[in-house]
């Protein structure tokens, strides 16, 4: 019985450490003030890696067609890459949806628009920054700090918005 309990014993030592040699190797949590997680998606027009876009104000947002709050903000997202053509500035639209590409480019021919788009049908990226559900934002330094997490749908091209990005552009928060 008692060699039962120190193995049970030791098991446990064995395990708490593993864990947290995963947690150090994971890195920090996505949150404001952290590090973005770094990652490498690929969408219909190639693959981007995070780590290759610092000096940009990156705003990577986590949607799906299915999401109705997703679909209602994609043309205010249209509207904003747009608007932030020349500037600093990388959106990158992160589907997670499993039907791919051919779900993403149905959705946006019926709705008119286009959007630079990468895709997460396994839901990696998304796991990597803890997403709760979509649509999810996090708006990334050009230095490649979390400054601002945004849980659910906001009006993209509004103007507060827009000054809010253009100053973050200039001041990395």
């Amino acid at each position: 019985m008692k060699r039962l309990i120190l193995l049970l014993l030791i098991l446990l030592v064995v395990a708490v450490g593993c864990s947290k040699d995963k947690k150090e190797i994971a890195g920090l949590p996505a949150e404001n003030g952290n590090p973005a997680p770094d990652f490498s998606l690929s969408g219909p027009n190639g693959e981007t890696r995070l780590s290759t876009l610092k000096g940009k104000l990156v705003l990577v947002h986590f949607w799906a067609t299915w999401c109705p709050p997703c679909r209602e903000e994609l043309p205010s997202l249209a509207k904003l890459n747009k608007e932030m053509e020349g500037k600093p500035f990388r959106l990158l639209a992160i589907s997670i949806d499993k039907e791919g590409n051919d779900a993403v480019q149905k959705l946006f021919s019926g709705l008119g628009i286009t959007l630079p788009v990468l895709l997460d049908q396994s839901n990696r990226v998304a796991g990597q920054y803890g997403t709760t559900g979509v649509p999810e934002t996090f708006i990334v330094s050009p230095e490649g700090i979390i400054i601002k997490k945004i849980v659910g749908s906001i009006e993209w091209s509004s103007p507060e918005v827009i000054s809010f990005l253009n100053n973050a552009m200039k001041t990395g928060h």
